[in-house]
């Protein structure tokens, strides 16, 4: 079934024509998706509105799970092809009712955009005792796409694009205490993690998806304005990241680099699109193409090795069935 992607194989640009200025139109010029029906979670605010607009735009169905759906139906006012569903990511409940529901339509899942995510947010905890950025970013997304197998598989070609971030690079997966019980909780260090975790589990679900012709991608957007991510982030730590001077006011340079919406939402309509990646899978990816191994130690562009290991990836595996207490069998 062709080679996978274990400690960074296949980690190399691909020379895809695309780059950090190419805008979603660009990267989905001439794609036809009528009759493909599409999932994106966030799909109702910025890059994954911009991402759930192009893919309708192209003819998609695309169906936007949102938690404040009052809100959702006034941004996704106006578009075609949208259906509106119910779903908060820190309810694994609502995850389980969601997944149901779409499976009892009996309609097969071509595209998965697990787009949703928090950043940068203070200690919070759910339910079950899970860090709020790990159980949002990644559990909530390893959970939903198991409970969505059956639906992707009968696409007889499917693709999983899961936004995860340069922000990995802020921290390994911590398998001895994900959840900051004994350590101090480091909001860099619990997102680090989470976007990590994203990489790994986008490593093993296309080994162990690739014969039902199920391919993943993990993606990093960049550095976008105009999203609310960051919103809950305080000042100090944009200081401390070397964002902003001493009175708060974002550098020049730092503006300067921010992509469009368009464009950050570019990386993740061209993994769900292009036909060059037809026979590759369980990269990382990054402005429009397949992103290089990250080679030095400071912040940089890339992905870090020790987010592609593939001990790493099936001892995460393990660990994601135990915390979410459901089995994701590929079968």
């Amino acid at each position: 079934m062709g080679l996978n992607n274990y400690q960074g194989a296949l980690q190399k640009p691909i020379g895809s024509g695309f780059n950090a200025k190419s805008t979603t139109n660009e990267v989905i010029k001439n794609s036809n998706l009528t009759g493909k029906i599409a999932i994106v979670t966030g799909g109702n605010t910025g890059i994954g509105l911009e991402t759930a607009k192009t893919l309708a735009a192209a003819g998609a169905t695309v169906i936007i799970p949102a938690r404040d759906t009052e809100k959702a139906k006034r941004n996704l006012a106006g578009i075609t092809n949208i259906e509106l569903e119910t779903m908060d990511l820190m309810n694994p409940d609502s995850i389980d009712a969601f997944a149901e529901k779409f499976l009892t339509s009996n309609r097969a899942l071509h595209l998965l955009i697990n787009n949703a995510g928090i950043m940068w947010v203070p200690l919070r905890r759910d339910h079950r005792g899970f860090e709020s950025q790990l159980a949002t970013n990644y559990l909530a997304q390893f959970q939903l796409t198991a409970r969505l197998w059956p639906a992707l598989k009968n696409a007889n070609g499917a693709r999983v694009v899961n936004v995860s971030s340069q922000g990995h690079q802020f921290a390994p997966f911590d398998f001895d205490d994900p959840n900051f019980i004994t350590r101090e909780y480091e909001t860099l260090q619990g997102y680090g993690q989470s976007k990590t975790a994203v990489n790994l589990f986008s490593l093993e679900l296309d080994n162990r998806g690739k014969m039902f012709n199920v391919r993943t991608y993990a993606v990093h957007p960049g550095s976008i304005g105009g999203t609310e991510l960051s919103r809950e982030a305080p000042l100090e730590l944009f200081k401390q990241m070397g964002f902003c001077d001493a009175e708060g006011n974002i550098l020049p340079e730092i503006t300067a680099s921010l992509k469009t919406i368009p464009q950050g939402a570019a990386t993740t309509v061209w993994c769900a699109t292009n036909p060059m990646l037809n026979t590759i899978g369980g990269v990382y990816c990054e402005d429009g193409d397949i992103a290089a191994l990250a080679t030095e130690s400071s912040f940089s562009s890339g992905v870090r090795a020790y987010s592609l290991d593939e001990n790493s990836a099936k001892r995460l595996w393990k660990l994601s069935e135990e915390m979410t207490n459901l089995s994701f069998n590929i079968e």
